[in-house]
């Protein structure tokens, strides 16, 4: 666990009605979290959890409305562009080693946790990994056609390089 954004919460806090927290990443904690994420900058980051009891003991059932506001790099164009993140998850912390074996695809994602406190500031910051386009494209880019020689193979076009180098 690292320390770019750490929220921790007691689970005495959440009691049997639960509770519901709202997390809002500070200017500071935000530089660090867009260092972490390899992206220019984030504006805005928050997060509202509701957290009840779950299934399992110690479990903690969390659902989570992340908003951020950040700057990408468009893949095509290379220029940064600023644009909205929004995503709607569910996640489970368990204690550290009652993790399910083989994670059902159709369960919440298992977050361990030790001791009486979850951190809501790491899991925060791991939904917004998640949900970022892994391909961030500005609005109306496109891709530039490139013309390749009809009928030509790319090795052929390698074989015919001059600073090609044969076998040592």
């Amino acid at each position: 666990m690292t320390a770019d954004l750490s929220r921790p919460i007691s689970l005495s806090r959440i009691g049997p009605d639960g509770v519901t927290v709202l997390l809002q990443a500070t200017p500071e904690e935000c530089i660090v979290v867009a260092a972490r994420m390899g992206i220019p900058a984030i504006q805005s980051l928050e997060c509202r959890f509701k957290l009840t009891a779950g299934n399992g003991p110690g479990s903690i059932y969390a659902e989570g409305r992340l908003q951020a506001r950040v700057t990408r790099e468009c893949v095509v164009s290379a220029v940064d562009f600023e644009t909205e993140v929004e995503d709607e998850f569910a996640i489970c912390f368990v204690p550290s080693g009652s993790e399910r074996d083989d994670p059902d695809p159709d369960l919440p994602d298992e977050v361990p946790y030790d001791g009486d406190t979850i951190d809501l500031g790491e899991a925060t910051a791991e939904q917004l990994a998640l949900a970022l386009d892994p391909y961030p494209r500005i609005e109306g880019a496109t891709v530039p056609d490139i013309e390749d020689e009809a009928g030509v193979s790319p090795f052929a076009v390698l074989a015919r390089s001059p600073d090609r180098q044969g076998p040592a």
